[in-house]
């Protein structure tokens, strides 16, 4: 992924994965938030695997395509970005400020909690 869409070195702008899927540049999404949270509001094709459940399911995580992980500010997604990086994923990248800045700034109609 080119630099132009981080903010710093494992976070991706709510605008440039706009941008990406604008574009459709080929991307995967993984939101790592809870059942409960993940009914309130989410992002179009997104893979949901809770937190706890990833290190289980690192077989089925894209490693040839733009990995963006989502939580709710940013926060736990920062800390799988970390372990999916140190456990191979380079293309992993943390959506920086969560579904609350995307429904903020980039789907304001979406249900923010």
């Amino acid at each position: 992924m080119p630099n132009t869409f981080t903010v710093n070195g494992i976070d991706i702008d709510i605008h440039a994965l706009a941008k990406m899927r604008r574009d459709g540049i080929e991307h995967t999404v993984l939101d790592i938030r809870e059942p409960v949270e993940i009914a309130i509001c989410s992002l179009d094709d997104s893979v949901l695997i809770p937190m706890q459940r990833v290190p289980q399911e690192l077989q089925t995580l894209p490693r040839d395509r733009p990995l963006v992980v989502v939580c709710h500010h940013g926060s736990r997604s920062a800390m799988v970005t970390d372990y999916l990086r140190k456990s191979g994923f380079e293309n992993a990248w943390n959506l920086a400020g969560g579904i609350d800045a995307w429904a903020t700034f980039v789907e304001p109609d979406m249900p923010r909690y």
